[in-house]
């Protein structure tokens, strides 16, 4: 109990500015663990499907290479599949990877979508973190001005004290959604590189066929 109450004392002597920092915390957790969740079911979907594609490509098996793929939700699945839809009208490798290239810019914007919001609402709760510290130091000389001088040393540290609280607090929520940004960032980027991998394996091994001039 006496931790709730002191995380309550520290939230209100923080002033009016704890509300908006509180807001980014929530709104910042929420696309944090929704990002976080999405990266590992792709992370997930993607290595299972690797491991069923890469054997099938070397086994030139494309029925079951298409029959996988109508049943796999994995950006992996979607761009090899992309291939192999234009392997029907083209054996040229240039096209192939065109086609391939453009499925890869597709499903860009749906892995990265929202992780640049963490390091904004980071950024944000820092900012408002001082602006209310700013806000309290201003109101703070304003309410000693006037006091007796005996007063004036002990008021002015209660107030600066109390003024810093925003700060500390607007450092506590940025601090996390910095850390989950940079993962999320690093995870996406693993995909991504994945998916590199397996556009050049893919045409690498209808390289290597004779079905392919």
């Amino acid at each position: 109990m006496n931790i709730y109450y002191t995380v309550v004392k520290f939230f209100q002597d923080g002033g009016e500015f704890m509300y908006p920092i509180a807001a980014v915390m929530v709104v910042g957790l929420a696309i944090g663990i929704e990002r976080l969740i999405f990266v590992s079911k792709v992370r997930t979907a993607n290595r299972l499907a690797f491991q069923k594609i890469q054997p099938l490509l070397i086994q030139q098996d494309f029925k079951a290479l298409m029959k996988f793929m109508q049943h796999s939700k994995a950006p992996l699945s979607e761009l090899i599949n992309a291939g192999i839809m234009k392997l029907a009208t083209t054996r040229d490798r240039a096209q192939l990877e065109y086609a391939m290239e453009e499925k890869l810019m597709e499903s860009t914007p749906r892995l990265e979508k929202r992780t640049s919001y963490l390091a904004l609402l980071a950024n944000i709760a820092t900012l408002l973190g001082l602006l209310g510290t700013i806000a309290g130091l201003i109101a703070a000389f304003g309410a000693v001005a006037n006091a007796d001088l005996s007063q004036k040393a002990t008021l002015l540290s209660q107030s600066i004290a109390v003024a810093m609280n925003t700060t500390a607090f607007g450092l506590i929520v940025a601090i996390p959604l910095l850390m989950i940004h940079a993962y999320v960032h690093t995870k996406t980027a693993e995909i991504m590189d994945l998916l590199d991998v397996a556009c050049i394996k893919f045409l690498n091994q209808l390289s290597s066929s004779s079905s392919v001039n």
